[in-house]
């Protein structure tokens, strides 16, 4: 795939350049080499350039300030990956180089698979988004694996598109969105479609892994390594070798587990729990999270390091209510499975039940209208199920709200709440800023502030008919 790239390799060592040019050119790729900032410069100048190896430091100095000024040199020219080089101490200097635009970093002394693995991964990542583009659903379904994955909404197709280029890579992925979007169904869609497909796929809920249980339940440990440990167990990361491993609910991560998943995904070794001798692992890890790890990171309770370990890709699911033309697909493919599942053949949506089906806002996401579906076929014994199945065991009829309207314990956080009444709100005023602020009972200042925070542009909900509205 990648036979014919350039590397530049930037190092003030001669050793370490015609070291790693030798081992580019063993495995195809062809080398140029350059020790000072400047003369790296001017290859990128002369020469189409598909990847930088950049040292961080060009002098006795080890603050890496000239390998980031270079950085920051390369990122002004040219568009191209930049793979980092430093030393195993130095790792906050790395997190430095990637908050500045570097898609991954190699340490010193490295391994000369890692490293190949490191730019080639970089390399697909980098082909897979200059290939993205507008494609129809039945276009990739032709390509791809997208079984389960139900919606024909541009937002859900692109991000299709590039799930479809970069599964093939080894890039680890964060998958985002709120709770119910299908996170789980988007990480078994990247391990189908990708090379590792005929390899394990193994689920882990995080949220449900306790600091103490972390070191057994992801890395095994051997007889005797604790009072109760009367066997030997194999952990979720040895079960994974040669495939991949989802990470769910990441954010749940306490800080001394943060810690220890930090070095397997850093050098892809372990040690099981009550021996001392370091195992290799490959594998390809995806994880999900519907909180805001950025904001985390910010406060201190996520590291950073890990941060930029996991979101080599990011994929953001969008919610239910941004796509409301998806509701009648979904709908009718929930029905159909609850139809194989309870013996009830022939059973249809009348227009009354899609129409109202797609007028609901769905704070729970996909999880809730599958649920909502089940539920009606459950409790109804019509074929044709119109509006009125849907309020069959809620206590109220589709047109009213229910006293308590509230979503169910875990089925939101409160940051996702939040957006939703913004949302509501700002499309039940067309968009007004005022009259959204005061229902809300904020001020406009503090409302544009939680624009920003949820990433919400009010001009989206701005009606036709009105199109001051947003600064109103």
């Amino acid at each position: 795939m990648t036979a014919l790239a350039n590397i530049l390799v930037v190092d003030d060592d001669d050793s370490i350049t015609a070291s790693v040019a030798l081992l580019l050119k063993q495995h195809g790729y062809r080398a140029l080499r350059a020790a000072q900032p400047s003369a790296a410069l001017a290859v990128l100048d002369e020469t189409p350039i598909d990847l930088v190896l950049l040292d961080m430091n060009f002098s006795r100095q080890t603050s890496g300030e000239e390998g980031l000024a270079l950085l920051r040199d390369i990122r002004a020219r040219v568009s191209v990956p930049i793979v980092l080089m430093t030393a195993w101490g130095t790792i906050d200097l790395a997190v430095r180089g990637m908050r500045a635009g570097a898609v991954d970093f190699v340490t010193k002394p490295w391994q000369n698979d890692r490293l190949l693995a490191t730019m080639e991964t970089a390399l697909g990542i980098e082909q897979a988004r200059r290939q993205v583009g507008e494609r129809s659903r039945r276009e990739l379904d032709e390509r791809f694996d997208f079984r389960g994955l139900i919606g024909e909404d541009p937002r859900l197709l692109e991000l299709l598109d590039l799930v479809g280029r970069v599964a093939s890579t080894d890039a680890s992925v964060l998958i985002t969105g709120e709770s119910g979007t299908g996170k789980e169904e988007l990480a078994e869609a990247i391990h189908r479609n990708s090379r590792r497909a005929e390899g394990p796929f193994v689920k882990v809920n995080l949220g449900g892994v306790s600091a103490s249980l972390f070191e057994s339940e992801m890395f095994g440990h051997v007889r005797g390594a604790f009072t109760d440990a009367r066997a030997d167990r194999k952990g979720r990361f040895e079960v994974a070798d040669g495939g991949s491993i989802f990470l769910d609910e990441i954010g749940e991560l306490e800080a001394t587990s943060q810690v220890k998943l930090l070095r397997v995904l850093q050098d892809h070794t372990y040690e099981v729990l009550g021996s001392s001798q370091s195992r290799r692992v490959d594998v390809r890890v995806i994880s999900a999270t519907n909180r805001r790890l950025e904001e985390m990171v910010e406060q201190g309770s996520f590291r950073e390091d890990l941060y930029y370990r996991l979101n080599l890709i990011t994929l953001q699911l969008p919610p239910l209510r941004d796509r409301p033309g998806d509701i009648p697909l979904l709908a009718r493919h929930f029905l159909d499975r609850c139809g194989q599942l309870y013996g009830r053949d022939g059973l249809e949506l009348e227009t009354s039940a899609i129409a109202w089906l797609t007028a609901q806002s769905w704070p729970g996401n996909i999880r809730q209208l599958k649920q909502a579906i089940e539920r009606a076929v459950l409790v109804s014994g019509e074929t044709r199920l119109g509006a009125e199945a849907f309020s069959i065991g809620e206590g109220a009829t589709p047109t009213t709200h229910r006293g308590d309207s509230l979503p169910s314990p875990g089925g939101m956080t409160l940051d996702e709440i939040e957006r939703a009444m913004i949302e509501k709100c700002l499309r039940e005023y067309a968009g007004n800023i005022s009259q959204t602020a005061r229902a809300l009972g904020l001020s406009r200042a503090a409302l544009y502030r939680r624009f920003a925070r949820h990433g919400l542009d009010p001009a989206r909900f701005q009606s036709d008919d009105d199109p001051t509205a947003a600064s109103s």
